[in-house]
Order: C-alpha cells, then sequence, then structure tokens
C-alpha cells in the first residue's frame, strides 16, 4: 500500500512538492492522506479537484503507467522519508518528494558532480566534456547530467566506466531524446537513470527546468563546458549558485558563441578550471569525505567534551548545512556560533564546505 500511495500522491493534479510535504506533515504517512475528510483538505488551502482525489482509495488515483512501474522488476523508489534520499538534495528549497530510479540505487550517496552545456557542441567541446567525465569519475566522483543531446551525453558517455547519474525531464521510463535509447540502457546498468515525473510524463518545456534544480541540487557543483546565451546550462549553473554550489567554467575562444556562456559565469564568480585537479582542488574537503565513504557513517561513539560543541555536534550531520541552519538548530546566535565553527573545524571535527556551509569530519585519530 506504501507505494501505491505514494505514487497516487504524485498524480494528483497540480500538487507540487510544497504541498505534498504539508500533507504528509499533517497526516504522517502517505497512505493516510486518501480518504480524509474533505475540511481537513480545505484547510490546507487545495483545490477542489485535489480534495475530490483525495478522497479516493489510491489505487484508484493510479495510471496504467504507475501498475507497470509497480509491477517491473527494474523499477524502484526513494521517498523523501527514506534514510538513504540524497542528502544535499534534501536541503534545496523545493525537493521532490519521490524520484523515481532505474539502475543502481547506491549512486544516490555518493559524491557527484554535474556537467552540463550546449547541445549543439563543437567536436573539441564534445571531446573536451568525455576528458573531463572520465579523468573526474576515475578520481571517485558520480558524473551527473540531464541526458540531453551534445555535452551532457558526451559527460555520461565519459563517466559510463565510474558511474554517471541521468536526470530526466520526463519520466524515467521514457527516454528523450529517443536517439539517447542505448546510452540510456548503459547507464541504467552501470548508474542511475532518476525523475520526479511520474511514469509515461511525455517531455513538456517546462519540465526541463525544474529538472535542472535536481541536476545541480544532486551534486557538489557544476562545471559547464560549452554554452550559448541563453542555454539551458546557464539555468542549471544559476541554480547552483543559489543552491551555494560551486559552479565550474572551462573558456574558450572570444571568437566562438558558444564560449559567451562559460565566460560570463566566470565574470559572475565561477571557477576557470583547465583540468580535473582544478575541480577536485575547488571541492575540497567534502569531496574527500564522501569519495572514501566516511559520509555514511557517523562517529557515534565520539562526543566534544565542551557542551557547546556538543549541540552543534548533535545537531549537525554529514550533510552540509548553513551556519544559520545549525545556528537555529541549537539556539545559538550567529555570533556564539562563528567561535565554535571556526575552533571544531580547527580540532578536525567538521569541514568548511563549498557555499561557506559545514559537515561533520570523523575526528582525527
Amino acid at each position: 500500500m506504501t507505494d501505491r500511495a505514494w505514487l497516487a500522491l504524485g498524480r494528483i493534479p497540480g500538487l507540487g512538492p510544497i504541498r505534498q510535504r504539508a500533507l504528509l506533515e499533517r497526516f504522517g504517512a502517505a497512505d493516510r492522506c486518501f480518504q480524509t475528510g474533505a475540511g481537513a483538505l480545505q484547510d490546507l488551502g487545495l483545490q477542489a479537484a485535489q480534495i475530490a482525489a483525495l478522497q479516493k482509495a489510491p489505487e484508484d488515483v493510479l495510471t496504467p503507467a504507475d501498475r507497470r512501474w509497480l509491477e517491473s522488476p527494474d523499477t524502484d523508489l526513494c521517498r523523501w522519508t527514506d534514510g538513504d534520499y540524497p542528502p544535499l538534495l534534501r536541503h534545496i528549497s523545493d525537493p521532490p518528494l519521490l524520484l523515481y530510479l532505474r539502475g543502481q540505487r547506491a549512486c544516490l550517496n555518493q559524491a557527484m558532480l554535474a556537467i552540463v552545456g550546449s547541445r549543439s557542441p563543437t567536436a573539441s567541446g564534445v571531446a573536451t566534456a568525455e576528458a573531463f567525465a572520465r579523468n573526474l569519475g576515475e578520481a571517485g566522483l558520480i558524473i551527473s547530467s540531464g541526458l540531453a543531446l551534445g555535452i551532457d551525453a558526451a559527460a555520461h558517455r565519459g563517466a559510463l566506466n565510474s558511474g554517471t547519474v541521468a536526470v530526466l525531464g520526463t519520466g524515467a521510463d521514457l527516454i528523450y531524446p529517443r536517439n539517447h535509447l542505448q546510452l540510456a540502457r548503459q547507464i541504467a546498468g552501470q548508474g542511475l537513470i532518476l525523475s520526479e515525473q511520474p511514469p509515461d510524463t511525455g517531455p513538456r518545456s517546462g519540465l526541463f527546468p525544474r529538472r535542472n534544480r535536481i541536476i545541480s541540487g544532486l551534486s557538489l557543483g557544476v562545471l559547464v563546458v560549452e554554452a550559448a546565451e541563453g542555454s539551458g546550462s546557464l539555468i542549471t549553473a544559476r541554480l547552483a549558485m543559489e543552491q551555494g554550489r560551486e559552479v565550474f567554467a572551462i573558456p574558450g575562444s572570444i571568437h566562438s558563441p558558444l564560449s559567451r556562456g562559460p565566460h560570463r559565469l566566470i565574470r559572475d564568480g565561477a571557477k576557470l578550471v583547465e583540468s580535473a585537479e582544478d575541480v577536485l582542488s575547488e571541492l575540497g574537503p567534502l569531496y574527500a569525505v564522501l569519495r572514501d565513504g566516511q559520509a555514511m557513517a557517523p562517529a557515534a561513539d565520539w562526543q566534544p567534551e565542551d557542551p557547546a560543541q556538543a549541540r552543534v555536534w548533535a545537531a549537525m550531520g554529514f550533510d552540509p548545512l548553513a551556519p544559520e541552519q545549525i545556528a537555529n538548530r541549537c539556539g545559538l546566535t550567529l555570533t556564539e556560533l562563528s567561535a565554535i565553527l571556526l575552533d571544531m573545524e580547527l580540532q578536525g571535527y567538521l569541514a568548511a564546505c563549498p557555499g561557506g556551509r559545514f559537515c561533520r569530519l570523523p575526528p582525527a585519530s
């Protein structure tokens, strides 16, 4: 029943992640959101059509595509409440409550870097994207992208052997563009395909910008390889900046229209990179923690002796948090917290992460 209720929740017309989360907080579980009183639903500001759908049983809301998804042996779901929901994605402003998965679920909690760029790149751009993806993958990063033509596809191909995640703007059961069917099969076999869209959702222009927030939200940073002004990859880069991620750009010829996007990003503060080592050095200690698998293994037997540090330690996880988030959890002012964070970082208990955030590190022995 639980999986059916989650899929049914995704079928309520016009119900986005914020309202879905409000329902879950109100009723406690996905199946309890259904067949409930209209009054409680009206209190949440739901529309008449949404209330009518939620008064049905989940089974009656599902589509044939949903049932096929549930019956397929090679599909999976990652719910907001699951312990392996991607920690970086959880902290963006509007994280999806449900991810539809095909492939290797373990990729969700590995360190990722997004590589995006033009759908009509030069031959040099394709070779550059493949080389960066291959080298960064060999260094331990999972490469995420959007399975689009051009740079996205080149990044996925370069990272096939080390692991790559394709985030779709369609349902995870539909591959767009269709000439990427074989590449998608390879990704599902060695990496992961995911989408927030329900099964049988076809390509629509408004879904791809929303898809981009997931690409950046999953990743430690975004690398842009060739992009004209107005390119969708610049949307991904802007979202990454808003989410506190690192943004990297590869410069090109001043005479090429495909250099204008990266050059503008560099003027706006993106890191100019010429090699995979440039990216790895900027990502810093957070990449090292995730790469070595320590982020999923808290040092449960260690507690700071200082009471204030103990409060901060207890409030944090291995997913990066902004100082404001930590202060709210601990009941400290930012001034009080600043000195504590600095002291804990110097002791090797915390790491400074991209975007001015902090995460736990296993203490030095």
